[in-house]
């Protein structure tokens, strides 16, 4: 179950299409995501090679699709609508590394601060 999560997870992010380096063959080594409460640097490759999850498992609407094409569109898949893409997101994120805090394992931030994913709200012009 943490597996499908976190490759939801990596899945949706990578969707954004927020790239910064693309890794070899494997996609963007790290994924920039903007968002209110500031940036995300998702570390995409250490996630890959840490939790070896099969691509197919995150890139279920296949390689390219932009997640938010669904969860921020109200579309209907399977009889259910997917979820706007920040809960998707903070529920799959922080359910996952609870999960590996708790087994004892290296884990991102799990508090429900903003600031341990978040690099800070996004300043007025």
């Amino acid at each position: 179950m943490k597996k499908i999560i976190v490759s939801m997870l990596v899945m949706a992010l990578v969707g954004l299409g927020a790239f910064t380096v693309v890794a070899q063959d494997n996609g963007p080594e790290v994924i920039k995501l903007p968002a209110k409460m500031g940036e995300v640097t998702f570390p995409h490759r250490k996630h890959q090679e840490e939790i070896k999850v099969d691509c197919t498992v995150c890139h279920h609407q296949g390689a390219g699709t932009k997640c938010t094409s669904c969860h921020n569109q109200k579309k209907v898949v399977d009889g259910k609508t997917a979820p706007k893409f920040m809960k998707a997101a903070h529920k799959n994120c922080r359910g996952c590394h609870e999960e590996l805090a708790k087994a004892g394992k290296p884990a991102g931030p799990t508090k429900k601060n903003c600031k341990g994913c978040h690099s800070g709200p996004k300043k007025k012009k």
